[in-house]
């Protein structure tokens, strides 16, 4: 009980700071908290923001780059407009929505993608992991060709079945792959986000990162081995028919 008392007080305690400094969601704090770290968001720079609702991160985002920067936000869910950002209701895997997103980044390149995505959830963890380990490698195979030369890639996972296999699939295409636990994530939550630095176009073949991360989460839970059949063993033992008349 004392421990829950402490978890629901922190929880209120972000949100309350959220509020009073008129952000929509306590999680604005844990997109400023991975700045503070790591200094990624430049002034200027360009932004996708991946699963923007409620809006909390695309304004920390519109802070960090300024008027010269561009902020790009998608989520299913529609958002109250953020000024400075623009968002879009949509899917992010989908290829109009894709096209939506290109047509705002107008021929320019990213310098951040950030995304702070999760699957609707339905309670079965294996499922819902899966379908969320998925997702972020799809959003990774959408945008690794439109991060600029040197650009950073910020991602929400679940620690969980697929973790190690998806960011041995990512680490070819980035000087720097590493976990973070920002203070403003519940004590309970089993997320974390996945910090990829300085990015290298062109490091690997032409092959997705969905496929590698199916490949080697395949090979680990050993869904491509062939069992083999029952050993043969011979036997004196036969079958002779009756002899009749």
């Amino acid at each position: 009980m004392a421990d829950q008392w402490i978890e629901n007080h922190k929880r209120d305690t972000w949100r309350r700071q959220a509020k009073a400094s008129g952000y929509r969601a306590r999680s604005a704090f844990k997109l400023k908290q991975i700045q503070d770290r790591f200094k990624l968001i430049d002034t200027g720079d360009v932004i996708l923001d991946v699963g923007c609702f409620p809006g909390g991160w695309a304004q920390v985002a519109v802070e960090l780059v300024g008027e010269e920067g561009v902020v790009i936000g998608v989520d299913l869910e529609a958002c109250q407009p953020v000024e400075g950002a623009s968002l879009l209701v949509g899917d992010i895997t989908d290829p109009h929505t894709q096209d939506r997103i290109l047509e705002q980044l107008d021929g320019k390149t990213f310098n951040n993608i950030v995304s702070d995505i999760s699957p609707h959830i339905t309670g079965k963890w294996d499922m819902d992991q899966a379908i969320a380990m998925t997702l972020v490698s799809e959003v990774f195979d959408f945008a690794l060709p439109f991060l600029c030369k040197g650009g950073h890639f910020i991602t929400k996972l679940f620690q969980g079945v697929g973790v190690e296999e998806l960011i041995n699939a990512v680490k070819p295409h980035f000087e720097d792959v590493r976990r973070f636990s920002p203070h403003a994530s519940r004590n309970s939550s089993s997320e974390v986000y996945l910090i990829c630095r300085r990015h290298q176009p062109g490091a690997t073949a032409d092959v997705t990162i969905r496929d590698i991360y199916e490949f080697e989460l395949n090979k680990k839970l050993g869904g491509d081995d062939i069992e083999d059949g029952p050993e043969i063993i011979k036997s004196s033992f036969s079958v002779r028919k009756k002899k009749t008349n």
